[in-house]
């Protein structure tokens, strides 16, 4: 699972923490230090993940570095999110920054699941999210929740 904290929506967003975790419950999670054109800021969606545009460009890695290590991290394999339109879009201006091209794929969580289990998501999502007591929404603590409610999910209905 696959999650990207961003300055905003809209085209001119661009993805400020980038977090996955692996099906052996692995994780990374890192900021994203912003280009010099990557200029737009959304007010809104700082009060959402509580990262400041300063924090970003003072503690993020640079573009080139992050793409590297999910390459290496990701090779071959396809991640899943829940965001699909606006991660796989966040992604790619990660990459074009870059000047690489993803060694894996992303896919929409939607993908995974059933009718019965997508119309029962939500309603576990946030059962798991008040069992997993979550501090912060931030890139890697969001991909743990999609992979236990996924799991959960698995356990709950029957197959």
């Amino acid at each position: 699972m696959l999650d990207i904290e961003a300055s905003g929506f809209g085209r001119a967003s661009y993805p400020i923490e980038i977090g996955y975790v692996l099906p052996d419950g692995g994780s990374y999670c890192t900021l994203i230090r912003p280009e010099a054109n990557w200029t737009h800021w959304d007010p809104e969606a700082q009060q959402l993940h509580h990262i400041a545009r300063d924090t970003a460009v003072l503690h993020g890695r640079p573009p080139i570095d992050i793409a590297r290590h999910l390459n290496d991290a990701l090779f071959g394999q396809t991640v899943y999110t829940d965001g699909w339109a606006n991660d796989y879009s966040w992604l790619g201006a990660l990459f074009d920054a870059a000047d690489l091209s993803p060694s894996f794929h992303i896919e929409n969580l939607r993908a995974l699941l059933s009718d019965t289990e997508a119309e029962h998501w939500h309603a576990i999502k946030d059962q798991v999210g008040r069992e997993m007591k979550l501090q912060r929404h931030r890139a890697s603590s969001d991909a743990r929740l999609l992979q236990m409610t996924l799991r959960r999910l698995r356990m709950t209905l029957p197959g």
